[in-house]
């Protein structure tokens, strides 16, 4: 099994491989990594990753361009371009029998607070995986058009905000790699670890889904998009480039709404609503202690 790592802060990871569960499964072969330095994938001086987000706001969005670069780079692409057939992958992004990994043995997860939760249950079905490339968020979050484009996943490790998405990424990594066959030696350690959750609430189709930052009143937080205002077929929604702040509120509003209902429709039961939030999410299908939307 093989992790791949996006990061402005590739070093980070040095003193987490030294350590514990992974150092031994790096060690003994079970599993390899690759970490990438997002900043190697950008062609200005300054090496920029981040831009100020469209409709204005706090902080910094990283931008489309150097992430699509980076995964492609990896030898996958856009959903819209894989098709039916395997990437095109570099030699060194072969397995150890010289084989490609293919579109099917490989997830893209982007680590964000406003992800699914990650559990146990989760884990495990990651361990199915050829590779398990992990996409670590930052500042305010990723354009969202790589979400779209590329990420098959997105997850949260818990219910707060980190300054960013390698300390997730860590976690990830450790939780499955330990569930790797060889690595803890006893196989019957991890079959009896449980935080009460079982196979039956997360399902297979589950892992080949989309993408969490929690907003105001206790709902996760709307998508982000910086420049350029289209990439790769895709506009930035033009509700943010109008100026209009209204409605950018509005909208911005309605999309924390929707991914809240889509990804954790648990959060809604204790959110702080308005009577028109309400309606929106009627409207949007929401049945108050219901399933989320993906799961109907």
């Amino acid at each position: 099994m093989r992790f791949e790592i996006i990061t402005i802060f590739p070093e980070f990871f040095t003193g987490f491989f030294e350590h514990g569960v992974v150092r031994r499964a790096l060690k003994e072969g079970l599993v390899s990594v690759g970490v990438r330095d997002l900043r190697e994938f950008t062609h200005d001086r300054h090496h920029t990753v981040d831009d100020r987000p469209f409709g204005g706001g706090e902080g910094m969005v990283l931008k489309p361009e150097p992430l699509a670069e980076a995964l492609e780079s990896l030898g996958i692409a856009a959903k819209a371009e894989r098709g039916s057939s395997s990437p095109t992958v570099p030699p060194e992004k072969t397995r150890k029998d010289g084989a490609p990994y293919s579109v099917a043995g490989t997830r893209v997860i982007l680590l964000s607070a406003q992800g699914r939760r990650f559990t146990q249950a989760t884990a495990r079905l990651l361990t199915s995986q050829e590779r398990v490339v992990l996409v670590c968020g930052r500042y305010e979050g990723v354009d969202e058009r790589i979400n779209s484009l590329y990420c098959d996943m997105e997850l949260s490790i818990g219910d707060y905000v980190l300054s960013g998405g390698e300390l997730a990424a860590a976690v990830v990594m450790d939780a499955v790699t330990r569930l790797v066959p060889g690595v803890l030696g006893n196989e019957a350690s991890s079959e009896f670890e449980s935080f009460g959750i079982t196979d039956s609430e997360i399902s297979a189709d589950e892992i080949g889904v989309p993408r969490s930052q929690h907003g105001s009143g206790g709902l996760l937080d709307y998508p982000h998009f910086t420049r350029p205002a289209e990439f790769k077929g895709l506009a930035a929604p033009q509700v943010l480039l109008n100026g209009d702040h209204r409605q950018i509120r509005r909208w911005r509003r309605e999309q924390q709404l929707r991914k809240t209902l889509e990804n954790r429709p648990d959060l809604l039961e204790r959110a702080q609503l308005s009577d028109e939030d309400r309606r929106v999410l009627v409207a949007l299908g929401w049945q108050p202690g219901g399933p989320a939307l993906g799961q109907r």
